[in-house]
């Protein structure tokens, strides 16, 4: 009853808001300008629908070991993995970082294409990634909302060429009954409408690392609005994704937090029962949803390169250890409800000190 109470009044807030959210223009001061630079594509893909595709690229330096496509998550951008990347690029692996098509600088920015659509592309990238580095690896890896397209795409990885996939944070929150219809229920009665996170009673911190989360913030392609339409597809996407935790059969890593909050603990500890048993899992404490850009993202990406290089041996940071306690402490843990906590965060409160 307490919930019910609670959600409803969240959708009574929105819809009183609704439309009254706009896509601000961030002007940043002198103090943060560096923050605010627009870094052109390295490249831009054309798609088989004649979509043009912005991408980042951070070639292998050496011997290249194989090519990493990264997908970022909800209203972020190619953008997402400029801090990490090099160190991937530094051991040999090349990463290739698009814009997700309905963020950054991709068509239909601020909308939703579908996750079939987002799935499509994906397979189409990979493709291309695999006949230009003839006879590499080819890894994918997603880091929330890229997750989830990430397992849903390699919950049918037949002609793929695909050799693995890395899970950061996926979103695999089964909403349940109520978030979804309540999702569906705003964007059918305001279509247009949007929101910012800033009207309604929730307060995320996404990152433990100020310069990563005034980046985010300042950076040109990060949206900072969410129309309903979006909301209504993200949440549909994390059902489906919890639903694909059980078919994932390719070698699969997956790293989560145990401070994150917008892929509850509950969520992601049912999605952990649902993978495969071969699916090897990370926990870092103390880490919340941003992994890669936490103060500490160093582990994290010393545990992928390890599990990339020597997947059968121990995880550096002693993630194979705190991912069993956490587990055996998460056990029994129901669905949750709600999708209020991931429309976008309050981050430029935590951008500006």
């Amino acid at each position: 009853m307490r919930f019910s109470r609670r959600l409803t009044t969240l959708i009574l807030i929105t819809l009183a808001l609704a439309g009254c959210a706009q896509e601000p223009h961030i002007k940043a001061s002198p103090r943060y300008a560096k923050y605010a630079r627009l870094v052109p594509p390295d490249r831009v893909m054309t798609l088989s629908d004649h979509a043009h595709i912005p991408l980042r690229i951070w070639p292998a330096q050496g011997a290249e070991k194989g090519v990493i496509l990264a997908l970022h998550g909800f209203n972020d951008s190619r953008d997402a993995w400029e801090t990490t990347a090099p160190a991937f690029a530094q051991a040999g692996f090349s990463v290739w970082a698009p814009d997700l098509r309905g963020f950054g600088a991709a068509p239909d920015r601020g909308g939703w294409v579908g996750s079939g659509r987002l799935a499509d592309d994906v397979r189409e990238e990979l493709t291309l990634l695999a006949a230009e580095h003839p006879g590499k690896p080819v890894w994918l890896m997603g880091e929330s909302m890229g997750g989830a397209v990430a397992m849903i795409v390699a919950s049918h990885p037949a002609a793929l060429p695909l050799s693995g996939v890395i899970l950061l944070a996926p979103a695999v929150w089964n909403t349940g009954l109520v978030g979804r219809a309540s999702a569906h229920l705003l964007a059918a009665i305001a279509p247009d409408g949007s929101v910012s996170g800033r009207e309604l009673p929730v307060h995320v911190v996404a990152s433990d690392n100020i310069e990563a989360l005034r980046r985010l913030y300042f950076d040109p392609l990060t949206l900072h609005v969410t129309k309903f339409v979006a909301l209504q597809g993200l949440v549909d996407l994390m059902t489906q994704a919890a639903h694909a935790a059980k078919r994932q059969k390719l070698p699969t890593l997956v790293v989560y937090g145990d401070r994150d909050q917008l892929v509850p603990a509950q969520a992601m500890a049912k999605a952990w029962r649902r993978f495969p048993s071969s699916v090897r899992r990370d926990l870092i404490p103390g880490g919340h949803h941003l992994l890669l850009r936490e103060r500490a993202g160093r582990r994290v990406v010393a545990d992928i390169l390890s599990w990339l290089e020597q997947p059968d041996v121990l995880l550096p940071s002693g993630g194979d250890i705190s991912a069993g306690v956490w587990a055996a402490e998460q056990g029994g843990g129901q669905d949750v409800n709600g999708p209020f906590g991931l429309l976008p965060s309050q981050i430029d409160r935590l951008s500006l000190p």
